[in-house]
């Protein structure tokens, strides 16, 4: 039953009128001040690395972020997440996937929205140190799709010290999802998305010879056309099909049992029909799915504050002032 029918969400700021405005106006625009991250590279079990950015307060309490498509710790979402937390008690960690830290990887693959192995390893790595009691999970977009995959994963062997999780602007369907980059009116996102997708895909060519065909890389327009012979060639899937459907986080989030919020917007851009799992939060006991009519993609601004209403209601969620 954890559908949350009048979310508390009211209006944008009058000159974002739409839901694509509210969506690229706080990524272009929107800055967050006064996170100073320490940098720390781990190793994961493939022989790769990852960049890890924390923003400490000595708490023993942990929130672990991760980003969106071609983002980072950088972005606008996972500082504002950092600072509000740290301000309320918490430490944070903001991840960075494969090639998104500034440097590119050393393995023949790179990131996607199923690789959530690799918040397992910075999660295991966080817990190996042995200074958290509490862990809380944070995922924007694509970062809330591999959070909400990796619960569903883990299930009832999920570590104890993960009390809750929290993600939204998130393709909980990966297909539908997906056919939102071909619709007439999302030209922008598109042609954004592909050209930082396409330019690491050519330094991936580049350093492993013969990988990919950089001549076809040339000639990409549209993400089916690269998922099918760049992304799910260099994961091991057989097309952009197969590769959508296999690691799409609703395969598992009925398996998830820990207190999960969803924050959908119904004007979201980049999210369509089962982005929305309207049936599943009826029937389970851990999934609260808040669906605003504004909010746009990661937009959710609020007129003369630092923080978005997502993170503000992140913070309720999570720390269990939520209603």
């Amino acid at each position: 039953m954890p559908i949350i029918s009048n979310s508390t969400y009211g209006r944008p700021p009058r000159h974002l009128f739409n839901g694509h405005l509210e969506t690229i106006i706080p990524s272009i625009f929107r800055k967050i001040e006064g996170v100073t991250y320490q940098r720390e590279r781990i190793d994961t079990p493939d022989g790769d690395f990852l960049d890890l950015d924390w923003s400490r307060t000595g708490s023993r309490k942990l929130l672990i972020i991760s980003h969106g498509l071609e983002g980072s710790s950088e972005r606008h979402y996972a500082k504002g997440l950092a600072k509000l937390f740290n301000q309320h008690g918490f430490d944070a960690l903001a991840w960075n996937n494969r090639t998104c830290s500034g440097e590119m990887n050393l393995q023949p693959i790179m990131y996607h929205h199923g690789a959530s192995y690799d918040l397992n390893t910075v999660f295991e790595h966080a817990e190996a140190a042995g200074v958290y009691d509490e862990y809380y999970l944070a995922g924007i977009s694509m970062g809330g799709a591999q959070t909400l995959k990796f619960l569903g994963e883990k299930g009832l062997d999920l570590n104890s010290k993960i009390k809750k999780a929290a993600v939204y602007s998130t393709p909980c369907n990966l297909t539908d999802s997906a056919v939102t980059l071909s619709f007439k009116g999302n030209g922008f996102y598109r042609k954004r998305f592909l050209s930082k997708l396409k330019l690491k895909m050519q330094l991936k060519g580049e350093q492993f010879p013969g990988l990919v065909d950089l001549d076809l890389l040339q000639r990409v327009q549209d993400f089916d056309t690269f998922d099918t012979h760049f992304t799910a060639k260099l994961h091991g899937f057989k097309d952009a099909a197969d590769f959508y459907k296999s690691v799409s986080a609703d395969n598992w989030m009925e398996h998830i049992q820990i207190p999960t919020l969803i924050i959908n917007a119904l004007n979201d851009p980049l999210i369509h029909d089962r982005c929305y799992p309207i049936k599943l939060a009826e029937q389970s006991h851990h999934i609260f799915l808040e669906m605003p009519k504004r909010g746009g993609h990661t937009g959710f601004l609020v007129k003369g504050q630092e923080f978005t209403w997502a993170e503000m209601r992140f913070l309720e969620f999570l720390r269990g002032s939520f209603s």
